[in-house]
């Protein structure tokens, strides 16, 4: 009775970790008499590692990576544009302690996504929250929310992301709505130092033909330019290989 009192216990306050453990250990402490400060420094160092764990595969889901792509598996011996130690600096994710951006410019298939996606999933394991979103299929979003003025809600939500992705920034159709809401997505970023990744094939005097006005895209360079790291791949496409 006692037993299965401590198991209702465990589960009505969720701790789901030691539940799992549990008659193991008790049988373990029965049979070696081990101490009850050990048998408990056990329970609640597994109740840890399994609430982590829970919280990485969330964090994961959560991210929307669409690849399964890792630093570990990105070809660099096929794309000598790309420079393996300057990634690899990147992959403990310091730059989204220190809210640095990361804009990778190269044409289609260069590797520009994958190197993206890589280095996501590391900030990812190191305890970062992120999200990983098509630029296009975001602004679609953020236009939308402008019909239930959900607008303010939805940029409140990307601001609280650690490290957002912002995939393939290229010649895209933009209203004058959507061109504002990017503005000022990236600005409320910027002012809460939260780090954004773009990948893109337009260098930056292009973005000038994406968006407008001037002095806004200025406003924008400006901010994203502050703390950043430009990374131009100028190799062939993976793909054809």
């Amino acid at each position: 009775m006692t037993y299965d009192k401590i198991c209702a216990l465990l589960e009505e306050l969720k701790f789901r970790g030691m539940a799992g453990i549990l008659e193991e250990v008790l049988k373990r402490t029965e049979k070696d008499g081990t101490s009850a400060r050990d048998t408990l420094y056990e329970l609640l160092a597994e109740e840890l590692r399994y609430r982590r764990e829970r919280s990485l595969i969330y964090r994961m889901e959560q991210a929307k990576i669409p690849w399964d792509w890792t630093l570990s598996s990105f070809p660099f011996e096929k794309q000598a544009a790309v420079q393996k130690s300057r990634i690899m600096d990147l992959a403990d994710a310091r730059f989204v302690e220190r809210g640095e951006n990361i804009v990778f410019i190269g044409d289609t298939g260069t590797g520009k996504s994958g190197l993206a996606s890589g280095l996501l999933r590391e900030a990812i394991l190191s305890g970062k929250k992120g999200l990983f979103y098509n630029v296009q299929d975001r602004l679609d979003d953020l236009y939308a929310s402008l019909a239930d003025r959900t607008t303010s809600k939805m940029l409140g939500k990307l601001c609280r992301f650690d490290l957002l992705v912002l995939d393939e920034l290229g010649y895209l159709t933009l209203t004058p709505e959507q061109m504002n809401a990017f503005f000022k997505l990236m600005a409320e970023r910027y002012q809460a130092s939260k780090s954004t990744i773009i990948t893109t094939n337009l260098n930056y005097p292009k973005w000038y033909d994406l968006f407008e006005p001037k002095d806004m895209v200025d406003a924008l360079l400006d901010r994203l330019r502050h703390h950043c790291v430009t990374i131009r791949i100028k190799g062939k496409s993976l793909r054809k290989q």
